[in-house]
């Protein structure tokens, strides 16, 4: 088909595209803004390894931070066992159950240095923080119990979030247009081609091979 032809499509079904896409658009955004729920997320880093023990070192001991980056890993890991979340939920006397609030909790190494990122997603926005500093202070508590050995340093507590984490309304609304748009545009040229009827002496003249030398019009009685 020619870019001509194309668009020729697109202009007739115009009215039809129109609605998809606006129908796709705004159903997006009843969605974000009045059916999901708002999620928060807090943050709080911790570093894993004995600071005591690298301030008394004149030279910094290279077995000793491998070993430390090994331990991130682990306490990645040990951050969301069940007698964390139990002790958390001691703490803080939370109406939860353990499975609840370990699947409210990521750990995640950052890079190859000694910190260690946990967060905490909750759509109670006043409680997240609260959480998270918890989770921290019961990880550095438990391990020590567990371990007999303090390896969890807290660095900054977590701050309460001023907006939700997800859903993000606009990225999902240009999402959905676009979906929309490309759906829309789709069903269109589908409808051409499952329409098998003549439209005009142009068409008829590529059906045929053969020129159209007449027409007949359409009298209105």
């Amino acid at each position: 088909m020619e870019l001509k032809e194309y668009f020729n499509i697109i202009r007739k079904r115009i009215l039809l595209i129109i609605i998809v896409t606006l129908s796709c658009t705004v159903l997006s955004a009843v969605i974000s803004y009045f059916v999901i729920k708002p999620v928060y997320k807090a943050d709080i880093a911790v570093i894993i390894g004995n600071n005591d023990k690298v301030a008394d070192s004149t030279k910094p001991n290279y077995n000793d931070v491998m070993m430390y980056q090994k331990l991130v890993q682990t306490y990645s890991e040990f951050v969301k066992k069940r007698v964390i979340a139990e002790d958390v939920i001691k703490e803080l006397n939370l109406d939860i159950t353990a499975d609840e609030l370990i699947n409210m909790i990521s750990a995640t190494p950052k890079g190859t240095t000694e910190f260690l990122n946990i967060s905490v997603s909750s759509t109670n926005k006043d409680q997240v923080a609260e959480i998270a500093n918890q989770v921290a202070k019961s990880l550095k508590k438990v391990s020590t119990e567990i371990k007999n050995q303090d390896n969890v340093q807290l660095v900054d507590g977590a701050s309460a979030p001023q907006k939700p984490d997800s859903p993000k309304p606009l990225l999902n609304i240009a999402v959905a247009f676009f979906v929309g748009l490309m759906l829309s545009i789709g069903v269109a040229f589908l409808l051409e081609y499952l329409d098998n009827t003549v439209k005009d002496e142009e068409e008829l003249t590529k059906l045929l091979g053969i020129p159209v030398i007449g027409v007949i019009p359409t009298i209105e009685e």
